[in-house]
Formats: C-alpha cells, structure tokens, sequence
C-alpha cells in the first residue's frame, strides 16, 4: 500500500539525489532505471543495495513505481510534480538560441497569423515534441483596409489593424470586375473604419447604404457586401495552430507509448477542447506545467503541457503558446524556450 506522498524538504540528503538522478535519468531515456545505474551516477559511493533500499522508500512514499516486478523504477506523475516543484533547475538559453527565436518571429513581418505559425513551427523543433499556440480573436480597432484584385472572381482584403496586426483574407467578387470598383470600395471602407472595429463598421456600413444608397455604385456595393459577409461568416473564438505532431513519434518504443500518442494525436484534432487551454494560464503569470491527470485535457494520453500566457503592450494576455509531448519531457530545456517565446511574441504584437 501507498502511503501518502512526503514533501521533498522531508527526504533526507542521499534520498533527494537518488531521486532527483533517477528521474534525471528517465526524462533522458524514458526507460526505467536501476539501482546500479543510479550507482553509478551518485556524487559519492553509493553501493546498488542501499540505492534499492532508498527506491523501495521513495515506492512506498509515492514518488516511484515498478512497471514490472523485475524493471527498475520510474517516476510517478506525482513524483514528476514533486521534482519540478522542488528540483528543477531550469538551464538558460544561450545567445544562438534567443537570437534563433527573435529572427524567426520577425521573419513573419507584421502578420500575427504568420508570426505565431513561425514561433510555434520554431517551438516544436527545438523541443522535439508537438507546437501549440492559441491566438484568440482581437477586437482591435482598424487602422486601413486595402482590397487587392487577385484574379477573376477573387479579391485579397489586408487589414491593419490600431495595434499594428495585419490580417488577411480573400474574397469572393463579381466576375470582370474594373480595378476602378475595388478602389472605390476600399476608400468608401476606409473612410468609416478608422478607430471602429470589425463589428462596429459593419453596423455603421449597413446603416449608411441603407439610407442612402448613392454611396457606391452596383458593383462596389456588391465588394463590400461581399466583406461583410466575410466578416460575419467569422467564427468567435481563438485559433489553434499545431505543428509538429510527428516529433511525439521519435522513440517511441512500447506499445503502451503509441497508445498514449494515439490517444494524444486524437485530442489535438478535437480542436474545441484545446481551445481551452487558454483557460488555464488566463489568470496566472509565467510557465504553466502539467503533468497528465493535473490537465483533464489529456489525461488519457498520458502527457506533459508546458504553456506560458503572451501579452500586449496593455498587459492584457491575448493568447497562450506551448509544447506538449510524453511526461518524460526535458523539462529542464522546454520551460525557459516557451518563457522566451512567449515573451517575444508579446513584445512584437506590441
């Protein structure tokens, strides 16, 4: 029977190693360890004996279990929280590695969309473990439209937004339509956009063409019912991009481990549920872990979220960035990578 779990400031010098090297070794390996291994790592002798004796305590406190009778010992998610709440040291980034993340995110110039894509694309390769990142819906003011011809039937609406975001999205326009209606409508959309929303001008434009419908000519007005209609087809909500789902398949060696990634690559496709990991960092500051059941987002997987809240320049979050992957990840290395990524994006979305 498992006693209730000790804090580590109750285990003793040699007891504290032990496990700190142990779950060292298995966030290395993923594989169980055992006390010769152990041995062999302590800062001083330590024969394997006393090493089991130790195991067999930090057992029966929780902390370890034995997946077979004959295996060494790894880490309960328990004792995974335990070690990041009282043994993590957390490793600095070096200079190539700031400067990797800076560069890769300003590549995206002003587009929020292509910025976090980069971040997140950036992210899941140098933790080796799959990319997440939600980017709510804003509600910023607009600052300038611009409508584009791209081709017959199709046109490209950039929006820049008051806090310097850059949006776009494509339209679908009246065949043949002359460049002189596209310009029309941008500058009729421009002159009762500055300062409002998306929702805002969308009232304000419907109520003017009703009153007076010499604003625009026919077709111009058909471009920008056209946005609106774009406009109100958006869906509330965040957006969730996801890039490397495939680095959760490197070393994967039990059957037992595919299940979980399995398992794991079902609830990333259920988009709605992720969405709501944004509600675990909304109120809270800095890097957020959690380790299976502590996030019922995936418990069934078996896996480890490590997500940091972003900023803007108001200090209001606007979205969260993050990795997950099995529970053995380097938690060492991936936390101080999504602090800094965090903190770049919400240094350039300004």
């Amino acid at each position: 029977m498992v006693t209730p779990v000790s804090p580590l400031t109750d285990l003793d010098a040699r007891s504290r190693e032990v496990f700190q090297r142990l779950v060292d070794t298995f966030v290395e390996t993923g594989e169980p360890v055992g006390s010769r291994t152990l041995s062999r790592k302590m800062s001083v002798g330590v024969s394997p004996a006393t090493i089991r004796n130790v195991m067999a305590d930090l057992e029966q406190g929780g902390l370890l279990y034995a997946p077979h009778a004959s295996a060494g010992r790894l880490p309960t998610e328990l004792g995974l929280r335990m070690f990041v709440n009282g043994l993590l040291e957390v490793g600095a980034l070096d200079t190539t590695e700031r400067t990797r993340i800076e560069t890769m995110c300003q590549a995206a110039g002003r587009s929020l969309e292509g910025m976090l894509e980069e971040a997140t694309t950036l992210l899941s390769g140098l933790s080796q473990c799959a990319g997440l990142v939600i980017a709510p819906k804003t509600d910023a003011p607009l600052k300038h439209i611009e409508l584009v011809h791209l081709g017959p039937g199709r046109a490209l609406v950039v929006m820049v937004a008051a806090n310097g975001t850059v949006e776009n999205r494509v339209l679908e326009v009246p065949r043949g339509l002359p460049p002189s209606a596209l310009v029309e409508a941008t500058n009729y959309l421009n002159a009762r956009l500055a300062e409002r929303t998306l929702d805002e001008s969308r009232e304000a434009i419907l109520a003017d063409l009703e009153t007076d419908r010499s604003l625009l000519d026919d077709l111009s007005r058909k471009v920008v019912a056209a946005g609106l209609a774009t406009w109100s087809d958006d869906k509330p909500g965040a957006a969730l991009i996801v890039r490397g789902q495939g680095n959760l398949l490197n070393d994967v060696s039990a059957v037992q481990d595919l299940e979980r990634i399995r398992a794991l690559f079902d609830v990333l496709e259920t988009k709605e549920q992720v969405l709501r990991m944004l509600d675990l960092v909304i109120d809270a500051e800095g890097v957020q872990i959690f380790i299976g059941a502590e996030n019922d987002l995936f418990t069934l997987a078996g896996c480890s979220l490590i997500v940091a809240p972003y900023q803007n320049s108001r200090e209001e979050i606007v979205g969260a960035i993050g990795v997950v992957g099995p529970t053995r990840l380097n938690y060492r290395r991936i936390v101080p990578l999504v602090d800094y990524t965090a903190k770049v994006i919400g240094r350039l979305i300004g």
